[in-house]
């Protein structure tokens, strides 16, 4: 029997006030769950490009940016984070708002932690169950085909087709990895990112498993003619494919 106990949810908490965001981050540790404090919109993004998280607590009101804004640009770069907002006001129409560009809920200060917790459980119950459907963790049957270094990528057929005019199965893995660098282009991405990215937060996979999924990419492209070069390993921190943007 495994008694590895699962790991802790990390929590964002995105509020300017210091003594309220230490006071979430207290009872967060409490209900089970690690935060990481950070005060402004900036930070965030910073924290997200290089790290998981389960969840973002936002306010509304940043000093450097809205949290409507933030999610907007998360959104955007393809972070599907789920985001609970944290607002002062009991403003129906911003409430809308932040629901309708994909917001997950919302809770009006000031605000009782057992009724902050419940609703943090409530969501990261819903993001467990949001992806059944996916090929893996970051792949749905839907997707539509997009090219990858000269070929092209089919998720809804676990096929690659070639230039050549070689169409070959791909596994789930090298899907996964295909398309988290398809949507990342031109930024280092650790092994951490792509391990979290394509199995999930809670799986247990080493560096040495996702390299050998990585030898099966190249050597696949390798078979068929294809050059890799726009797809390059990072010494000592992972990877990158670093696509030239046409003048």
């Amino acid at each position: 029997m495994n008694n590895t106990p699962s790991p802790k949810p990390l929590i964002i908490v995105a509020e300017d006030d210091h003594d309220l965001a230490t006071l979430i981050a207290t009872q967060l540790e409490i209900g089970g769950m690690q935060s990481q404090i950070c005060h402004e919109a900036a930070h965030v993004e910073r924290f997200l490009k290089t790290n998981f998280a389960n969840l973002v607590l936002l306010d509304l009101h940043l000093p450097d940016q809205s949290g409507l804004s933030l999610m907007r640009e998360l959104r955007k770069n393809g972070n599907e984070t789920p985001v609970i907002f944290l607002t002062g006001e009991n403003d129906e129409v911003q409430k809308v708002k932040a629901l309708e560009m994909g917001g997950d809920d919302y809770i009006t200060k000031p605000f009782g932690f057992p009724e902050l917790i419940a609703r943090i459980h409530a969501v990261l119950r819903r993001a467990e169950t949001a992806n059944d459907g996916n090929i893996t963790n970051n792949v749905t049957t839907n997707d539509d085909p997009f090219g990858f270094c000269g070929a092209e990528v089919n998720p809804q057929r676990l096929e690659i087709t070639f230039p050549n005019g070689n169409t070959e199965g791909i596994g789930r893995k090298e899907l996964g990895i295909f398309v988290y660098l398809a949507t990342h282009q031109n930024s280092v991405l650790t092994r951490k990112n792509l391990i979290h990215a394509v199995w999930g937060i809670h799986a247990d996979v080493r560096s040495r498993s996702l390299d050998q999924y990585i030898v099966k990419i190249r050597d696949l492209y390798k078979r068929n003619d294809l050059s890799l070069d726009a797809f390059r390993t990072v010494h000592g921190v992972g990877y990158i494919y670093d696509v030239k943007v046409p003048e």
